[in-house]
């Protein structure tokens, strides 16, 4: 009697395989015709629309200072300090800030002579050293006339 009764369901057919594989086909062609509407223009922020004009560069000029040594005296042994810059001034200054080079130079020469050695050795110091150097600068060839000094060489030997 259990094999008369039987049920007639006919087995589950396999159609999910067809609808991934037409589905993933839309979704590439639907990327691809996304990337080629914003690629040529089509929609708003897309490849083709110009971009705004750069800023003029301020006026500007850099005047590099020569390389300067110091001797760092320690207690075991005696250690070398290479350091050369570059200073940017406005453009206006220039001439002014170029004749007062050597009292600069002076300037830099003492201050590092009368840093830490210690202080010479850690990583995150010349950030600090930096700004600094810039403020002694500063006051000495005018408040505006100094915008910045970009460090080029800093070596302990």
């Amino acid at each position: 009697m259990a094999d008369a009764v039987e049920t007639l369901d006919p087995p589950p057919r396999k159609g999910g395989k067809l609808a991934l594989i037409v589905g993933l086909v839309l979704g590439l062609a639907g990327a691809g015709a996304g990337f080629w509407a914003s690629f040529s223009g089509l929609l708003a922020g897309g490849a083709t629309q110009s971009a705004p004009a750069p800023e003029a560069l301020p006026a500007i000029a850099f005047i590099p200072i020569d390389p300067i040594l110091i001797s760092i005296p320690q207690q075991d042994r005696s250690r070398t300090l290479r350091f050369s810059a570059q200073i940017e001034v406005n453009l206006a200054y220039q001439k002014d800030v170029q004749l007062l080079l050597p009292r600069v130079i002076d300037l830099l020469n003492g201050y590092l002579r009368a840093v830490d050695p210690g202080e010479l050795e850690k990583p995150s110091s010349l950030f600090t050293l930096r700004g600094q150097m810039l403020r002694r600068i500063q006051l000495v060839t005018g408040e505006g006339r100094v915008r910045d000094l970009l460090i080029t060489e800093f070596v302990l030997n």
